[in-house]
């Protein structure tokens, strides 16, 4: 089995994928094409993508069974003891600054009071 999810790609790509899986919702594609046809159009997409970005989900002989690659993607995936997960990067740490929270406790430290 093998899905692929685009987002913001060209209309053109995903014409060309239906030729070989199904479209079954606006930018989702599923099928059962062989492992050399598979990675045949995840260069494809990986090419033509333009600005958009690209997940590509497939089966395979692994404790999880299944595995899958991004493409300019914000979410990576990363190796934790064997299984393969997502990292979603946090936006306040890249940006240096604390969140401040709606509590009546965060207020409180935000503004001094006791």
């Amino acid at each position: 089995m093998t899905v692929i999810v685009l987002t913001l790609c060209p209309a053109g790509l995903r014409g060309f994928l239906t030729r070989w899986l199904l479209e079954v919702s606006s930018g989702v594609f599923v099928g059962a094409p062989s492992a050399r046809v598979r990675d045949a159009l995840w260069a494809e997409v990986r090419e033509y993508a333009g600005n958009g970005r690209a997940l590509l989900i497939y089966s395979t002989n692994n404790e999880q069974g299944y595995t899958f690659e991004t493409f300019e993607h914000h979410w990576e995936p990363m190796d934790h003891e064997g299984l393969t997960l997502i990292h979603r990067p946090n936006k306040r740490s890249s940006a240096g600054a604390k969140k401040r929270g709606w509590s009546k406790v965060a207020k409180r430290r935000r503004y001094g009071n006791k």
